[in-house]
């Protein structure tokens, strides 16, 4: 008889959702299934909303990346109206985008990835939170936590008109200039973020990678898949997280394609299945091959881990300097096609990556502040609406995202699509969840411990199943009977 482990609900993520786990007749797993539960209907609703809306419509999608949907839908307002936006108002942009990137990714380590290692993945679920990072790495590290947030949002917050859920963003421009006492005070957050993120990465080195421990469960096997890689480079070829092309490389760092966010219905396609509201994007160069890794795939990752994969460097010296320590720990330096970098397919490796972003964004954040005009008081200019296609995208901390709008002559909106991050990693997150399941569970011996290694396998890619669950259409309903020894009865299904 078949039996069914749920994880429900899972935990440290933002948004719901549950892991279902099957086992056969002799106690070993034979399919495992993420699923999301939520329902949102962005995609439909904003049609028929005026498109300068945007902005402060999608920023509600998710309380954890609003900054994202953000500069995303401005971007994709600008393109489908002509318009570019004004070089000072673009700093500040930037400059907000980076806090963001850095309050996000010091959340995820402290919070949500970070309790599995410095806490252990075994220790009881009470323990494995925010609290018991502290006990473990002491109240000083946790008041850095709490400041390091604090002192991003209070800048997201005067620049934005709000610490969440910003509304500064208009077509073409921003709402308000910096001011130079703005900017002296904004230097010192960034220097202040730039030595927090030299802390985090050297706690990760003494509380992680040297641990033999966790160093062994980085490496493993049990975390590992050959996918292709996602993520936004500049002109260089260097990860950029606000503008430039889409590069993806294959899994031994060949580049498969670098298109313009614009063209990305050529590139990418997304599949269906019956079992989540979520879809599964795949390269149509490749083609949809089921739920397998490998060259020959179409699934791949778009994540921390994914956009070092896809940068031959990054612009800023202290995070390349660990960019190329990264390399040099996998083995991997030099070594993929063409002379570069090997990909990472190690998944648990992604904190690893995440922590080297959080350091690249402080020193991106310092070298706009050093910009000479970035005070510059002209940042507004006025616009028409006009009948347009417009794509905008952004790298959000936890992948590629994307919004497509289409707008008639007075600017209204006919056509809404996005892809997130979190979609993008659908089938890769599948792939990580079955493969842990099955390494994991035998004979039908489940534990906590085990339970909380099987959740490390989606916890990794920081998923936002908010964002992810943004389309409407039919919610499929299903209603099961079952009596008191749990054997159904009946089952009714609305599609």
């Amino acid at each position: 008889m078949t039996q069914r482990i749920t994880i429900d609900p899972i935990t440290r993520l933002e948004g719901h959702g549950k892991i279902e786990i099957i086992l056969d007749e002799q106690g070993e797993v034979s399919a495992a299934y993420f699923q999301v539960p939520e329902l949102r209907g962005f995609e439909s609703f904003c049609v028929g909303r005026q498109a300068e809306e945007m902005p402060n419509i999608t920023n509600r999608i998710c309380g954890v990346c609003p900054e994202a949907h953000h500069m995303a839908a401005i971007k994709a307002v600008e393109q489908a109206w002509g318009l570019t936006c004004l070089p000072a108002a673009e700093r500040i942009r930037q400059l907000i985008y980076h806090a963001f990137f850095v309050v996000d990714h010091t959340t995820h380590f402290y919070c949500l990835g970070g309790p599995d290692f410095i806490i252990g993945p075994d220790a009881p679920p009470a323990e494995r939170n925010i609290l018991g990072v502290i006990r473990k790495v002491g109240l000083e590290v946790g008041g850095e936590v709490i400041a390091c947030r604090k002192r991003n949002h209070e800048l997201i917050k005067q620049l934005g008109g709000r610490g969440v859920h910003l509304c500064a963003g208009l077509p073409g421009g921003w709402a308000v200039a910096m001011t130079p006492q703005q900017r002296s005070e904004f230097q010192k957050v960034a220097a202040d973020n730039v030595t927090f993120a030299r802390f985090s990465l050297q706690l990760f080195e003494t509380m992680v990678l040297s641990d033999p421990l966790y160093r062994e469960m980085v490496m493993s096997d049990l975390y590992c898949h050959e996918t292709h890689s996602m993520g936004t480079v500049d002109r260089n070829l260097a990860s950029d997280f606000y503008d430039g092309k889409i590069r993806v490389v294959d899994t031994n760092g060949a580049e498969i394609v670098r298109y313009d966010p614009a063209d990305y219905l050529q590139h990418l396609a997304e599949r269906v299945e019956p079992w989540s509201y979520l879809k599964f994007p795949y390269l149509k160069q490749v083609g949809w091959k089921g739920f397998v890794d490998g060259q020959q795939s179409g699934i791949y990752q778009a994540t921390p881990l994914s956009r070092l994969n896809v940068s031959d460097r990054l612009s800023t010296p202290l995070a390349q300097q660990e960019f190329e320590c990264f390399y040099d720990h996998f083995g991997a330096r030099g070594k993929g096609t063409g002379g570069r970098n090997r990909p990472v397919h190690h998944r648990l490796a992604t904190h690893w990556a995440r922590l080297i972003e959080l350091l690249h964004a402080a020193e991106r954040m310092t070298e706009l502040l050093e910009h000479p005009e970035i005070c510059d008081t002209r940042v507004r200019q006025v616009v028409e609406a006009r009948a347009g296609v417009g794509i905008g995208s952004v790298e959000a901390p936890r992948g590629t995202l994307t919004h497509h709008y289409e707008t008639d002559q007075r600017g209204v909106l006919t056509r809404v699509n996005m892809i997130v991050g979190t979609t993008n990693n659908n089938a890769a997150i599948s792939l990580s969840i079955i493969k842990a399941a099955k390494g994991l569970i035998h004979n039908g011996k489940v534990t906590e411990g085990i339970l909380n290694r099987v959740e490390m396998a989606f916890r990794l890619y920081d998923p936002c199943c908010s964002c992810a669950t943004h389309a409407l259409g039919k919610a499929p309903l299903e209603l099961t009977v079952r009596d008191q020894a749990g054997i159904i009865l009946d089952r009714v299904v609305r599609g």
